[in-house]
């Protein structure tokens, strides 16, 4: 009976994932495979000739990918100016050292060419890259050669990203901690200060002709006038001995200062019909418009002092576009606010809901760009695949964040759920496939193409760790995501992501892997040419 239950691949299916997470939580002096074991188990399963459909590995793959992507572009395009020039380097010297340590074995041990640029996409676990191979030399040996080496690419980078942060006795929650921190100091605090206007230059003037939120970059959320305290607009009159309270930077206090006179102690309490409220944008029309456009003081007259944004507080400045899922720090009469905030959206309902039709669409876009072939010259075609696909048109979307009425956005328990799903059904496929034929192949075509398989996909990620992590000094979670994209191998990353809560590793992991991609097809493409 069981043995015909195995042969329901939804069965097998879901004992895989099952007994996949009861490996993953075995730990071994605080190692522990995570979702990572789920591999391990397929590929023992698929020794034993279970099938796992190709289709449910590619639904999964493109889930995976496409959530990664979406997580991923915002950060990505920051990355790419800030970092983008040392990791496309090391994802070179990934790719080149891979290649140039298959030619050198290839001439060591008179291996030929199909077989050598098989054994490097299969090391590098790149379907593109054994198309591209198989196409260029019109030989059955780059197949056999990739699926000698497939496994152990798969294998030997999620244990070296495993065991990478043990070896080097780095705690990747601390890691995660300072990076964080190196990323928030890239915005300036912001904090909140009281002044007393003492400056003669600025006395019965407005708060638009002195241009305070320009001249400073400093924000008057509320005013004290003879006892009375209100919420400022711009047309507010500043009069002798009048106090202020406003929010911005350290900077921007200080030019406060040197304008309205002299900071003072004590605190401008709201008043019974005045409120400080943090409202959530989740109206999907003001996606993408500037606070300017909005002119929320104008129209409602409360204030906007801070917009917080994955965690960090942004000072609000007119030309600042909002975001779905931005936080507004708003200081107004309570009525107004009441306006304000259905004006906005503030339904945390909505921020958590999934609209699969911008997936579904995002999706078959991706698979559409994944086909498509761009011609270099009569020799060079070059195809982004399903992977490379789905990854571009997933960055490209999440940095646009609105078409019209749709959103790209994705909520973050939305997204790991997805992600989650997607990669549990890749693995499952992937680890089935390569577990069929793992023992034959290695028997039958002996154990040098196997080692020399086995070094292409180390030697590399020795070369990615020495000049990362020591010459370069990159953040290990920064590396581990470029390694395993570099290596373009998914079940790396999938690694590399159930080791952190950081999205870091993943964002380097979208930054390469389409670099990697061409870089590893251009090389195959001249090995099989130009190597004899």
């Amino acid at each position: 009976m069981f043995e015909t239950l195995l042969q329901s691949s939804y069965f097998s299916l879901f004992l895989i994932i099952a007994l996949g997470f009861m490996l993953g939580r075995i730990k071994i002096k605080g190692l522990s495979l995570d979702v990572s074991a789920v591999i391990f188990i397929a590929l023992l399963f698929g020794h034993f000739g279970v099938v796992i459909p190709k289709s449910i590995g590619d639904i999964g793959l493109v889930l995976f990918i496409f959530t990664i992507g979406i997580q991923s572009g915002p950060g990505f395009f920051d990355s790419f100016k800030s970092k983008g020039k040392v990791l496309i380097a090391i994802t070179l010297l990934i790719v080149g050292s891979a290649c140039l340590t298959g030619v050198i074995f290839k001439y060591a041990f008179g291996i030929d060419t199909p077989s050598i640029v098989g054994l490097i996409a299969g090391a590098l676990t790149s379907t593109p890259g054994l198309a591209v191979a198989i196409d260029s030399t019109k030989s059955s040996s780059a197949s056999i050669a990739y699926g000698i080496a497939y496994p152990f690419g798969v294998i030997g980078v999620i244990l070296f990203i495993k065991l990478l942060p043990k070896v080097l006795r780095l705690d990747l929650v601390k890691e995660a901690k300072l990076l964080e921190e190196k990323r928030k100091s890239k915005y300036p605090e912001l904090n909140t200060a009281s002044f007393r206007i003492t400056n003669p230059l600025v006395f019965n003037k407005t708060l638009a002709e002195l241009q305070v939120r320009a001249m400073t970059g400093a924000v008057v959320s509320r005013i004290k006038h003879d006892d009375h305290i209100a919420i400022p607009t711009a047309h507010t009159v500043l009069h002798e001995g009048d106090m202020i309270k406003a929010v911005g930077n350290n900077k921007a206090l200080d030019q406060l200062t040197l304008l309205l006179g002299e900071r003072a102690e004590g605190d401008l309490p709201l008043t019974s019909t005045q409120e400080l409220q943090s409202l959530l944008l989740t109206n999907k029309n003001l996606i993408n418009k500037s606070i300017a456009h909005l002119n929320l003081q104008g129209t409602f007259g409360c204030t906007v002092t801070r917009v917080r944004r994955s965690g960090i507080d942004l000072s609000p400045e007119p030309d600042l576009v909002l975001k779905f899922g931005d936080k507004l720090m708003v200081a107004g009469e309570k009525e107004a606010m009441k306006e304000l905030a259905q004006f906005i959206g503030n339904d945390e309902k909505r921020l958590s809901d999934t609209d699969f039709f911008p997936i579904a669409t995002g999706i078959v876009l991706g698979v559409i760009v994944g086909k498509l072939s761009i011609s270099l010259s009569d020799s060079f075609t070059f195809s982004p695949g399903l992977t490379g696909g789905v990854l571009l048109v997933a960055l490209i979307l999440s940095a646009i964040g609105k078409t019209g009425p749709i959103l790209w956005s994705m909520s973050a328990s939305s997204n790991q759920l997805l992600r989650q799903l997607g990669l549990l059904l890749f693995l499952s496929e992937v680890g089935t496939s390569a577990g069929v034929n793992l023992v034959s192949t290695f028997v039958d075509s002996g154990i040098t193409l196997f080692a020399v398989g086995l070094a292409i996909t180390v030697v590399p990620m020795i070369f990615a760790l020495v000049f990362g992590y020591y010459i370069f000094k990159i953040n290990i979670l920064d590396l581990l995501g470029t390694i395993a994209g570099g290596m373009t191998s998914t079940p790396g990353l999938a690694a590399a992501d159930s080791m952190s809560d950081s999205n870091a590793p993943s964002v380097a992991y979208a930054t390469v892997y389409p670099i990697a991609m061409v870089f590893l097809i251009i090389f195959i493409q001249v090995i099989a040419k130009f190597i004899v």
